[in-house]
């Protein structure tokens, strides 16, 4: 049985009419139209479904869309400015960290609440930050650097 609720995802309110057991992933797909969100493993292990909300890292796969009432949430498509690639989305180009691009989003989600909350990470803090994160195509190095030179730029 479907229910109404809101959801605020990056600033904009939506009107949801959706199942309460709906994980938040798949209404952020279908119901709101953002399709950055990627749907992985649907068991928080492979971390491509990554948003914030409240500016803290969530699987969104794992996490109802009704328990996001009230809460920003924040996809990959919020974090763009305008028209131009965040930073961390230019530096994963430019790095060569993105290839098959599956876990892209669930990466800079990740990477942007750890530089939120410290904006000069050691290697070893963003690889912590990024952990629960899989990629099975750079082997990380280059999704490491993009990061550190997010970092550097800041």
């Amino acid at each position: 049985m479907n229910e109404a609720y809101e959801l605020d995802v990056n600033g904009v309110r939506y009107p949801i009419n959706a199942a309460m057991d709906r994980n938040l992933s798949s209404v952020l797909r279908t119901e709101v139209g953002l399709t950055g969100t990627k749907e992985g493993c649907d068991d928080c292990e492979c971390g491509a479904c990554m948003v914030l909300i409240d500016g803290q890292p969530v699987n969104s796969c794992s996490y109802l869309a009704a328990q996001a009432q009230g809460r920003e949430v924040t996809t990959v498509e919020g974090i763009l400015d305008g028209d131009n690639l965040h930073p961390l989305q230019r530096n994963l180009l430019e790095e060569g960290g993105v290839q098959c691009g599956f876990c892209t989003p669930g990466m800079i989600m990740s990477a942007q609440a750890l530089l939120t909350r410290n904006p000069s990470p050691t290697e070893e803090e963003i690889r912590i930050g990024l952990s629960g994160n899989l990629c099975r195509c750079t082997g990380y190095q280059r999704i490491l650097a993009a990061v550190e030179r997010t970092a550097a730029e800041s």
